[in-house]
């Protein structure tokens, strides 16, 4: 008998299997409308995606909002129409004659030469090459929406020509429209660029390159509040704090096998006194090096290397989002070497600060994947079994639910991957924990053992974090900008009614600044009204407003950015409650 969770899994699976037809449909029927609009228009591609569809079109001007209000009122006439979806298989000369005026399905047609028919999928009057599968009528659409429009190259290409990608929706009821239109508000309004530049937290610029991040003070000081307190817990856990340079020889990464394989992804190289330099793309080399430096015996491990260091890759313009996906970062990287016996221990330790390390900036719900070994890998079988089975080990014994990707993991070494869920439910893959038996081959690293031979440890990479570029991303929408008091970059603004209070507010700055809070004093000659509201918008957690009243009873009027307003205290309970609230966030 099927238990409960398995009939609720197979409901979600049948959901989402009628929701990708959907989609999938709503495409069709949006190429449909976009044609009678735009005759002249090429199709390119249009697949469904895991919330919605999209379509690419090359047209003689970019749409705009009224041209997509325009093609979803025709959209709305063929699906009250209820068309059937109907499946042909032609030959490939008649498919070439039906598409003779679409370059870019016949340059999809030439992508399958192998095949002498092909797919073709109609509604009306309408074709496309399509292998669906579709639902069985247009009337099977009952909610849709075109949501933005956005230019996208041709098969992601920025070498080819620069098509026009209209992004829609389709559910199965008006209320899970409804819905998920709700859910993408929240999320726009969430939105880090938006916010980044709302709270004067970083900025991008042309002139700097893009992709590359430059921190204000108020998004420094919040970085610099996740750095401490990431070095704070790496010390207590017994890890040893390193710095390495940004750039390295070419031998370096060719030892590393760098640039074999990931050569596309690094930056042209530096040429210093007749040797090719690269700008580092990872550290692990350079954690190696710092292993190397000295014959290691079995007693002095594990060695445990950890550091915020900054990276460099490169990305494709087309591909860059904020702080999401950059060029530019700085990963929470650290490097266990250890011996075989340490290996569970080891990774359970990462394990517990990973979630201690989250639990404390504000996640509690994630899902964890453990990835084997592929078909193509390097190192001893023996060796590969003992890391996948410690890995599993350190989850079970924790009671951690995951799944199991087989065959998912690197050619160099199994690994976890954890997934954090944010304020709106979105997954975010940060942690890693991956074993690697390649780089202690290519460097030669060994250790004497207690018999007093050579032995090979283990190795393994972890990024808790990740990227500290792309975590803050998360965390600025996971807060909507509201840092909890810990991370606000100003913790409270002291607003004085009139500019006899001035001299009183510099005051409760001074003697809150003295306990360790980051205060301003609103100086400004605006009304006061005007500046708490000013202080909500920049998520300031206190504002403190101060006149006659406080001045003669030594205390401020406590207003919160959610718009309570505490009334009057004494500046040592505020303080005392301040200091409370940080003791409890754990950092």
């Amino acid at each position: 008998m099927l238990d409960h969770g398995t009939l609720e899994a197979g409901h979600v699976n049948a959901l989402e299997t009628l929701r990708h037809r959907m989609r999938h449909s709503a495409a069709h029927v949006m190429a449909d409308a976009v044609l009678k609009l735009f005759p002249e228009a090429k199709m390119g591609i249009g697949p469904p995606t895991q919330d919605g569809f999209y379509y690419d079109f090359e047209v003689s001007r970019p749409f705009t909002p009224e041209d997509l209000e325009r093609i979803e009122a025709l959209m709305r006439e063929t699906i009250a129409g209820n068309l059937p979806f109907l499946r042909e298989e032609i030959g490939r000369p008649e498919a070439k004659s039906m598409f003779a005026h679409q370059s870019y399905k016949l340059e999809i047609m030439e992508g399958i030469a192998e095949a002498t028919t092909l797919s073709v999928y109609r509604h009306g009057e309408f074709a496309d090459l399509c292998q669906g599968p579709h639902v069985g009528n247009t009337g099977d659409i009952p909610a849709v929406k075109l949501l933005s429009v956005a230019g996208a190259y041709w098969r992601g290409d920025e070498h080819r020509p620069m098509l026009q990608r209209i992004y829609g929706t389709a559910f199965e009821t008006q209320q899970a429209l409804d819905d998920h239109l709700a859910r993408l508000a929240e999320a726009e309004r969430r939105d880090h660029r938006t916010l980044g530049k709302q709270l004067g937290l970083f900025s991008i610029h042309d002139e700097i390159g893009p992709g590359l991040i430059v921190w204000h003070p108020k998004g420094g000081l919040v970085r610099s509040c996740v750095e401490d307190y990431w070095r704070q817990l790496h010390l207590r856990r017994g890890y040893n704090l390193v710095y390495s340079p940004h750039i390295g020889r070419a031998q370096l990464w060719q030892t590393s096998g760098h640039l074999d394989f990931y050569r596309e992804s690094m930056y042209a190289a530096l040429e210093v006194d007749e040797q090719e330099y690269f700008l580092k793309p990872m550290n692990c080399p350079f954690h190696i090096m710092i292993y190397r430096s000295s014959l290691r015996s079995y007693r002095e491990l594990p060695l445990r290397l950890g550091e915020l260091g900054t990276v460099y890759r490169y990305e494709r313009s087309g591909v860059l989002h904020g702080l999401m996906r950059v060029r530019g970062f700085t990963q929470d990287d650290a490097h266990i070497f250890c011996r075989p016996d340490q290996v569970l221990d080891e990774v359970g330790g990462v394990l517990e600060l990973t979630f201690e390390l989250l639990r404390t900036f504000g996640f509690s719900d994630y899902s964890i994947n453990l990835s084997t070994r592929p078909e193509k890998y390097v190192g001893d079988l023996a060796i590969w079994e003992h890391a996948t089975e410690s890995l599993r080990q350190a989850l079970v014994s924790r009671g951690l639910p995951y799944e199991v990707d087989e065959g998912g993991g690197a050619f160099y070494g199994p690994k976890i991957d954890i997934k954090i869920k944010d304020a709106l439910g979105r997954a975010w893959q940060c942690t890693t924990v991956q074993f690697d038996f390649n780089l202690p081959e290519r460097f030669d690293l060994t250790y004497q053992d207690a018999s007093g031979g050579r032995s090979r440890p283990y190795m393994v990479h972890r990024a808790i974090l990740g990227s500290l570029e792309r975590f803050l991303g998360v965390l600025i929408e996971h807060y909507a900008g509201a840092f909890p008091l810990w991370l606000a970059p100003v913790q409270a603004v002291v607003i004085p009614i009139a500019d006899r209070h001035l001299e009183y507010a510099a005051s409760v700055k001074a003697k809150l600044q003295e306990k360790g809070f980051r205060v301003e004093v609103d100086d400004r000659g605006e009304r006061m009204n005007q500046k708490i509201r000013q202080a909500q918008m920049q998520k300031v957690p206190y504002m403190l407003v101060v006149g006659d009243a406080e001045i003669g009873g030594g205390a401020v009027s406590v207003r919160l950015r959610e718009g309570q307003n505490l009334g009057a205290m004494p500046l040592d309970a505020l303080a005392e409650r301040m200091a409370g609230e940080l003791k409890a966030s754990g950092a």
